[in-house]
């Protein structure tokens, strides 16, 4: 198996665009993984829990690589707000909602916010740029370890391939654009990693325990 990459951009970075070119380059692809089976099986991952527990990942597997996204605010900002927006109700309810998992990476990294809170682009921003200077304070000095990226930059497709050292030819393919968010569900390809086991999550992943 691959050394593991762990893909920690924010969600609407393009996750779902660079998770789709994985498999065809040949990785067992998460995005998300709710089961310690889909955090040991995929080669690459994307989504809840990486994007928040990143560091907690790079302790517990050897020589893992990670890939953070990037995304010009005018354009992300509006993603965001629409995502939460939706996800509103079921994060901030007690009895049910989202799975565990999925609650405390969003809660950790967007905070409690009411919908007046994410109607604001400077409290959103802060989100994004709390994550950003996280990212590169945990890299300094192991920048080789981490690549980031835009996936809309015409010079991304190269910036990936010299990261994996690859002549394979690497294209983003837009997904889940106009608010859309379940481009994922409908591929279909032997790559792809599931998250879940038949919709069930386990209570823990496993990385943040001692390996046995």
């Amino acid at each position: 198996m691959k050394n593991k990459i762990f893909i920690i951009g924010l969600p609407r970075t393009g996750t779902t665009s660079i998770c789709h070119s994985f498999l065809e380059l040949g990785y067992k692809t998460a995005h998300t993984a709710y089961t310690q089976q889909s955090i040991h099986s995929a080669e690459v991952i994307a989504d809840t829990p990486v994007f928040n527990e990143y560091k907690l990942l790079d302790k517990h597997f050897d020589n893992c690589r990670f890939i953070n996204l990037e995304r010009e605010l005018t354009k992300w900002l509006p993603s965001i707000r629409q995502l939460l927006t939706r996800m509103h109700t079921n994060l901030m309810r007690e009895d049910g909602g989202f799975n565990t998992h999925l609650k405390r990476c969003y809660l950790d990294t967007f905070g409690r916010f009411n919908l007046s809170d994410i109607e604001s682009d400077e409290y959103l921003t802060q989100c994004y740029n709390r994550h950003q200077n996280q990212v590169s304070e945990y890299f300094r000095g192991r920048e080789h370890q981490l690549l980031s990226l835009d996936v809309a930059d015409e010079q991304s497709p190269k910036l990936l391939q010299s990261f994996l050292q690859t002549e394979q030819t690497i294209t983003f393919k837009p997904l889940n654009i106009a608010g859309k968010v379940t481009a994922w569900n409908d591929i279909k390809h032997p790559n792809k990693v599931a998250s879940t086991r038949n919709g069930k999550i386990d209570k823990s992943l496993g990385y943040n325990h001692k390996i046995l």
